[in-house]
């Protein structure tokens, strides 16, 4: 393990990047939202997350590159919530009617606090108050990155609160295994039997609608984007939805699997999440280079992240996000990455 300093917050606090390496992989961390900053498998050249190589650029361009969401991951119809007959008005950062990813300043916009390191292995916390971005209860967060055997990274995130709450973290890595500048010929399976169809805003309709005989259905592996078939096209570029695992947590288990055909490289997904959010990236549009010089636009990348289905809130036939006083939120996720020999 190794710290070096990354930049400066507008506030003068510094942060810091973490440099893990084993088992075939090489991470770097950021203290700044607990940021995957960039991510390397051993005979593969090009990274396999976009990020930057400024923290600047991620202040001003990043759409969550890298970062744990939360301390609500995803979007809040209305930036509503009712909890035990109280109403909260949360942040209201999307579209300027609802509450994304925690609010304009998330756990993922946040400084968190370097607890632990090992060569492999990091550990960072963050604590959020009572009534920060409008939500109740002060919750503190704790995230631990490890390089493990077989080229896995892991990822577990708990959480605690004194107040009734919402919690549902994410991470939000987005994934490109072969550097190229689109990952619409990327190969996606994605093992869910429903998924939620959502509106013109993106919020989830209530509907938990099977895939079969839909453009959702990825239970066999095939490309993000099929020639010659444009409705399929355009359906693929603009996927931004949850695909339903499970109706409650449940153990670690495969979950999905992307694969590059250019580079040979594939990723599989394990995770305890009841729900996987599947973003292929086609409102990307960063006006700076990323990591290798890359140019990140449109479905440039692909984030595959594992939560609890979104705005729950509002629909109680969801599995839900709240967190009790006494509980503790749990999830367990890994990316595994191969690469096939030549």
């Amino acid at each position: 393990m190794s710290a070096a300093l990354f930049g400066y917050l507008p506030d003068g606090q510094p942060v810091h990047r973490i440099t893990l390496s084993g088992h075939g992989l090489t991470a770097t961390i950021l203290d700044y939202g607990a940021i995957v900053q960039d991510l390397r498998l051993q005979g593969h050249q090009p990274a396999l997350v976009l990020g930057f190589h400024q923290l600047d650029d991620y202040l001003q361009h990043s759409p969550y590159f890298g970062a744990i969401a939360g301390r609500c991951a995803n979007r809040i119809r209305d930036g509503l919530v009712q909890l035990d007959g109280q109403r909260f008005e949360l942040d209201r950062n999307f579209l300027g009617k609802h509450c994304l990813h925690g609010g304009s300043a998330g756990m993922g916009k946040r400084l968190w606090r370097l607890d632990d390191t090992t060569t492999t292995a990091v550990t960072l916390t963050i604590s959020l108050a009572d009534g920060d971005m409008g939500f109740p209860g002060n919750l503190t967060a704790r995230v631990t990155y490890q390089l493990m055997p077989g080229g896995t990274l892991d990822i577990v995130m708990e959480a605690t609160t004194d107040q009734l709450t919402l919690c549902n973290l994410a991470h939000h890595s987005y994934f490109n295994l072969d550097g190229s500048s689109s990952i619409l010929d990327h190969r996606l399976q994605v093992l869910a039997q429903h998924y939620n169809p959502v509106d013109g805003e993106l919020i989830p309709t209530g509907e938990i609608r099977p895939v079969a005989d839909t453009q959702m259905d990825l239970r066999q592996q095939q490309a993000l984007v099929e020639t010659g078939d444009e409705g399929r096209t355009a359906g693929r570029r603009l996927l931004d939805h949850n695909f339903c695992l499970s109706r409650q947590r449940a153990a670690l288990r495969h979950v999905a699997t992307l694969a590059s055909p250019l580079s040979g490289v594939s990723m599989r997904l394990h995770t305890t999440e009841p729900g996987l959010q599947i973003y292929t990236g086609g409102k990307i549009n960063c006006p700076v280079p990323g990591l290798d010089g890359m140019v990140m636009g449109a479905n440039s990348g692909i984030a595959m992240e594992p939560q609890t289905w979104p705005d729950g809130i509002h629909q109680p036939q969801f599995p839900q996000a709240t967190l009790q006083p006494g509980e503790q939120y749990l999830q367990h996720t890994q990316y595994i990455f191969d690469k096939e020999q030549p």
